[in-house]
């Protein structure tokens, strides 16, 4: 079987937009990795608005992507801080790469809005592909791709090859 004849209803990528893929869901995560916590704090540094946040931050929350962790100032009423969880952090590495391409294909000229470096040795952090053996910054031709065991026959229209 090839690519082409291969359904994607059960692509983990599309299944992955389907959690994460909208552009405020996104910069929501990006917040919660440097340390944005509070429903106030996202809404004033994205700009965005009451109900689409909520509706991103509820939505991260019952994929398991987020959690909540309730705090109270004093005098005020019980809220939530929002925390990413182990599944929200393995997004982070999905983060690193969009701005680590962004930086390269369409830069800021005055530079980098967030200068990422390694706290040990001060050198820029960059994200690189690796396989299970560690043979790092692998590159598209060092890669094998083939349809797995959860392939599944494409049955739509026929497609011309």
């Amino acid at each position: 079987m090839e690519w082409l004849d291969v359904s994607t209803e059960n692509c983990p990528v599309q299944r992955t937009l389907d959690l994460v893929g909208e552009k405020w869901t996104l910069l929501v995560l990006r917040d919660a990795a440097i340390g944005v916590h509070r429903f106030e704090e996202f809404r004033r540094h994205m700009g965005l608005s009451e109900a689409v946040l909520s509706d991103r931050l509820r939505k991260l929350t019952a994929a398991g992507i987020l959690r909540t962790v309730p705090y109270q100032e004093p005098g005020h009423r019980a809220r939530n801080e929002y925390r990413l969880t182990r599944k929200g952090w393995d997004l982070w590495p999905v983060l690193v790469a969009l701005r680590q391409w962004g930086d390269t294909y369409d830069p800021d000229p005055e530079g980098p809005v967030l200068d990422m470096r390694h706290t040990d040795c001060g050198a820029p952090v960059r994200v690189v592909v690796e396989c299970a053996d560690e043979h790092v910054a692998l590159t598209p031709r060092d890669v094998t791709a083939r349809p797995g065991p959860g392939a599944r026959p494409y049955r739509g229209a026929a497609v011309s090859k």
